[in-house]
């Protein structure tokens, strides 16, 4: 059986993603640096990766085998220090685009003609941005803008290729933002038109839907999942 692959797959919105899809019967190579915090589910394989490491990103493909699609959700946040310096900005880069091209790219050549799918982690912040994450902003843009681009050339072998744009999701992550800015999940969730704040599960379905027969004619899409907010 051909695998998907899911960066970041031991935590947030990775993990929900992995347990989902293998539910519905894929196998699932949940590829993250952190191993998981417990046992994974059936049908979830833990390989180690770090998508800022070339040679690490060669190893987890050629490990996998098969492929069917990826689902690239490892990345990292944070607001800008007070005086950022290149490293910040780099390591921002590394593993949030950088990262992110290099195993679209990776997988590109393994994923079969019309059924292959390409989902990357993107953010409403590659939509919009705000003056405290210029690093992060900047990132996330330049992943729908890969993924526009990797749409539209591998969009002749029916691989399609879109963008989850979440908003504020309740994870790990999102909790250490929220302590930085000294904010509540209440208050966040008061900030959307929907006012609740979206689960790592309902990211998850929507990747599902794409991964189904239903999205095999969507793509090139940045999909916002954020209660409203950017409307």
């Amino acid at each position: 059986m051909s695998a998907v692959v899911v960066t970041g797959g031991t935590r947030g919105i990775g993990l929900a993603c992995a347990r989902l899809l293998a539910q519905q019967g894929h196998r699932v190579i949940a590829a993250a640096r952190r191993a998981p915090d417990g046992p994974l589910p059936d049908g979830i394989r833990h390989l180690p990766c770090d998508v800022a490491d070339p040679a690490s990103v060669r190893a987890l493909f050629d490990a996998v085998g098969p492929l069917r699609a990826v689902v690239l959700a490892a990345g990292s946040a944070g607001g800008d220090p007070a005086i950022p310096d290149e490293a910040f900005w780099r390591g921002i880069m590394a593993t949030n685009l950088d990262g992110a091209w290099r195993c679209a790219e990776a997988a590109a050549p393994r994923l079969p003609d019309h059924e292959g799918r390409i989902i990357f982690l993107a953010s409403v912040l590659g939509l919009r941005a705000v003056p405290d994450q210029v690093a992060y902003s900047a990132a996330k843009h330049g992943v729908i803008g890969l993924m526009k681009a990797l749409a539209l050339r591998l969009a002749p072998r029916g691989i399609t290729v879109n963008a989850l744009c979440p908003g504020w999701v309740d994870t790990e992550m999102a909790r250490a933002r929220w302590a930085e800015l000294r904010m509540t999940a209440e208050e966040a969730a008061a900030g959307t038109p929907t006012r609740r704040i979206t689960t790592a599960e309902e990211v998850a379905e929507m990747a599902a839907f794409l991964l189904s027969p239903a999205g095999r004619n969507i793509t090139g899409q940045a999909i916002a999942l954020d209660g409203g907010a950017g409307v």
